[in-house]
C-alpha cells in the first residue's frame, strides 16, 4: 500500500486574511489597524505578505485610499467566506463544551401561531447556528404522545400530562366559520347545534394514538377529516361547510372576506391556554433551556401587542359608526 501524501499546510495564516478583510471593510490599512487594535505597518505588513506569498496584487492604492483589484475582489469573498466559517466553528465548540444539545425536538400544536414560532426558532438559530430544530407540528395528543415517548424535548400543547411540569404560554380563541355564502349564514338569525348538524364539518385528525374524535368539533354526520389545518380552512373558505379554527390562523381569511365568523346561539368562541411543557426540566440541556427561554419572551411580547391591539381597536372603531349614523339621519 502506497503512503498518501500529506496535505500540504495553507501559506497563508487566519491573521493574514482577517487584516485583508479589515481592509476592505473600513475602507483603509489607516482604518483597518484601529479595527484590529494593531499598528498600521503590522496591518500593511500582513497584506503585502500575503500578496508576495500569492504572487498576486490584492489593493491598488489612488490617492489615500486602497482599492481591490479584480483578483482582490475574488480573494475578498473567499476570505470573508473562510473567516465566518472559522467564527461559526469556534462559536460550535464552545456550545458543544458547555453542553449545548446537537438537536433539540419540539412538538408543537397547530394551534399555536406559526408566525411566532418561526420567529422563535430564528432567533434561536441566531444563537446556536449549530443546533439542529426537529420541529413536530401536531393535533390535540400528538405532543403529548411525543413527550411521553421521550421523542421531544419540549412541546407546546393545550394539555398537560400527569407526571410532566408545565406553564402558560399562551391563550387562544377558537372560534366557528364558514364562507360568507355558506347555507349557515344564510339563515340570517343565531345558531344552534342543530343548525350545525345538516352540514357538513371540517376537522384536522388528532395525531395522537389514542384520538379523540369529538375535541373542537360537533356531533355531524356530515364531516370531513383532514390531515392539516390549511386544507380544512381551505376547503371552508370555498363553501365546502364549516369548522372551528384558532381565531389566528384566519386572520386574511377574516380580512379578505372569504370565512365569517358563526352566530352561535350562546357564544360563538371557544377559549383555552397553551402550555410549554418539558420532558424533563432538570435535565434539559442548555440548548433547550434557552429556546424555551426564547419561547417565553417572544409569547409574553406577542401577548402584550394582542392586548393593546384589542383595547384601542373598538373605540377607533366604534367612533366613524357613530358619525355616518348621525349623518344619516339628518339626511332623513
Amino acid at each position: 500500500m502506497q503512503p498518501t501524501e500529506a496535505t500540504p499546510a495553507p501559506r497563508i495564516t487566519l491573521e493574514q486574511w482577517r487584516c485583508l478583510a479589515a481592509v476592505v471593510e473600513a475602507g483603509g490599512y489607516a482604518q483597518a489597524a484601529k479595527r484590529l487594535h494593531k499598528s498600521q505597518s503590522s496591518v500593511t505588513y500582513s497584506v503585502q505578505k500575503l500578496e508576495e506569498l500569492l504572487a498576486v496584487e490584492a489593493f491598488v492604492i489612488r490617492g489615500r485610499k486602497a482599492v481591490l483589484t479584480p483578483a482582490g475582489e475574488m480573494l475578498y469573498r473567499r476570505a470573508r467566506q473562510l473567516l465566518d466559517d472559522a467564527e461559526a466553528l469556534e462559536q460550535a465548540a464552545r456550545c458543544v463544551s458547555a453542553g449545548w444539545e446537537s438537536e433539540i425536538a419540539l412538538a408543537v400544536e397547530i394551534v399555536f401561531p406559526t408566525w411566532l414560532l418561526l420567529d422563535c426558532l430564528a432567533a434561536f438559530t441566531r444563537e446556536s447556528p449549530q443546533t439542529r430544530i426537529e420541529l413536530y407540528e401536531t393535533v390535540m395528543d400528538g405532543a403529548l404522545d411525543l413527550l411521553r415517548s421521550g421523542g421531544a424535548n419540549l412541546a407546546i400543547a393545550p394539555h398537560v400530562p400527569p407526571g410532566f411540569e408545565a406553564e402558560p404560554l399562551a391563550s387562544f380563541r377558537a372560534i366557528p366559520a364558514a364562507h360568507p355564502d355558506h347555507p349557515l349564514h344564510r339563515l340570517g338569525r343565531s345558531l344552534t347545534v342543530r343548525d350545525l348538524r345538516k352540514h357538513t364539518h371540517l376537522v384536522v385528525r388528532d395525531s395522537g394514538l389514542r384520538r379523540d374524535r369529538n375535541a373542537l368539533t360537533v356531533n355531524v354526520e356530515r364531516r370531513w377529516t383532514v390531515s392539516n389545518m390549511a386544507t380544512s380552512i381551505g376547503a371552508v373558505s370555498r363553501g365546502y361547510g364549516f369548522g372551528w379554527f384558532p381565531e389566528d390562523k384566519i386572520r386574511t381569511e377574516l380580512a379578505e372576506g372569504v370565512l365569517k365568523p358563526l352566530p352561535l346561539a350562546g357564544g360563538q368562541e371557544r377559549k383555552g391556554y397553551i402550555y410549554l411543557i418539558f420532558r424533563d426540566r432538570d435535565g434539559a440541556g442548555p440548548g433547550t433551556q434557552r429556546l424555551a427561554d426564547i419561547l417565553r419572551e417572544r409569547a409574553a411580547e406577542a401577548c402584550l401587542r394582542m392586548n393593546d391591539a384589542t383595547e384601542t381597536r373598538p373605540a377607533a372603531e366604534r367612533k366613524p359608526r357613530r358619525t355616518r349614523a348621525k349623518g344619516a339621519r339628518q339626511a332623513r
